[in-house]
């Protein structure tokens, strides 16, 4: 399952490399610091709802549309983890560790 603050941060990089501005473009407009969003965007703080409405403004992206791409992510992960990719694989480590002391 992903991370909220990773994904958050992940569309907030996204949403300003795709309108080509730097860190502190949007660190200036969001009147937040640069050390600080770097660490948003890098999953390594959380955003409050202020924050996280101050680098939307300063990106010209609503946080409603920020929102759903996070929640889109998450959508695609749940469905991802429904499904199976290999089969279940029975653990024989205690098989092996008997045989080991048998000899």
């Amino acid at each position: 399952m992903p991370v909220l603050r990773n994904e958050i941060g992940d569309v907030l990089r996204n949403a300003r490399l795709t309108q080509g501005k730097t860190l502190r473009d949007i660190s200036s407009g969001a009147r937040v610091s640069l050390g600080y969003l770097s660490e948003v965007e890098r999953g390594q703080k959380e955003a409050s709802s202020e924050l996280l409405a101050s680098i939307s403004e300063a990106l010209d992206v609503p946080m409603s549309t920020i929102l759903r791409e996070v929640s889109d992510r998450f959508e695609s992960a749940e469905e991802f983890g429904r499904v199976h990719v290999m089969p279940s694989i029975p653990d024989t480590v205690p098989e092996l560790l008997g045989e080991v002391r048998a000899r």
